[in-house]
């Protein structure tokens, strides 16, 4: 990304950037030595004039000046693993957990370590755009105290493997309320700790990775277009 802001040039910068583009209408290619020599300052002038405009080199300045396509950037594992997983998305997914979410007047967001922080960020913007009780919840003691059959217990975890969720399930379904689990990884020992499972990803993090150091940004993205429904749904 670019961010061109001629505002930042001083007055002999201005004047090299006019130069440099009134000569590339008529000459292709120019070489940064030629830059220099039309707009009578030196090659480092130049090249920090390309820097300024948020260039990061004279070569991709030029690109620009000459609607060239700069070459790919390979992208990181965990960005081509994004993209595969915005490629896949499934929207059946938000409006299934919308019309869950819908059947109950209270929804506690669960989740231990960086999930927690997750479901205090759901928690914010359910708040937001809908009338329920909604709370983010890290500890099955705040669980026992106010789960009941009125209660959506949504259970936010990346692998399923830092901690079982067992517990939390049996203290639910004692009190009559429903329990869905949004995990990112497929995990098929979580189907035992939950009512209905969600499986938001079929593209796995790095198994080099703890549980904890795991991303979340699938979870951010699943979060953003449940809220964007709810609020086209208003």
């Amino acid at each position: 990304m670019i961010n061109l802001d001629l505002s930042r040039l001083n007055p002999l910068e201005l004047n090299v950037y006019q130069a440099i583009h009134t000569y590339s209408k008529d000459h292709s290619d120019l070489k940064i030595r030629e830059a220099a020599e039309i707009s009578q300052c030196s090659i480092s002038k130049v090249s920090k004039l390309s820097k300024k405009l948020g260039f990061t080199n004279f070569k991709q300045y030029m690109d620009f000046v000459y609607g060239r396509t700069p070459a790919k950037k390979k992208c990181s594992s965990e960005l081509d693993r994004l993209i595969q997983f915005i490629e896949d998305f499934d929207l059946k997914l938000v409006d299934d957990f919308i019309e869950i979410l819908n059947e109950y007047e209270k929804v506690i967001l669960f989740g231990y370590g960086p999930s927690f922080l997750m479901a205090q960020y759901f928690e914010y913007k359910l708040r937001v755009c809908t009338n329920k009780t909604v709370i983010a919840l890290s500890d099955e003691l705040s669980v026992r105290s106010m789960v009941d059959n009125k209660t959506l217990l949504v259970v936010l975890t990346t692998t399923g493997s830092f901690k079982s969720f067992q517990s939390i399930f049996e203290l639910s379904k004692s009190k009559g309320g429903e329990v869905l689990v949004v995990a990112e990884e497929y995990n098929p020992s979580l189907i035992s700790t939950c009512d209905k499972m969600f499986w938001l990803s079929k593209f796995p993090q790095s198994s080099d990775l703890q549980p904890h150091e795991k991303s979340r940004t699938v979870f951010m993205i699943f979060i953003e277009e449940v809220i964007q429904r709810l609020r086209s749904a208003t």
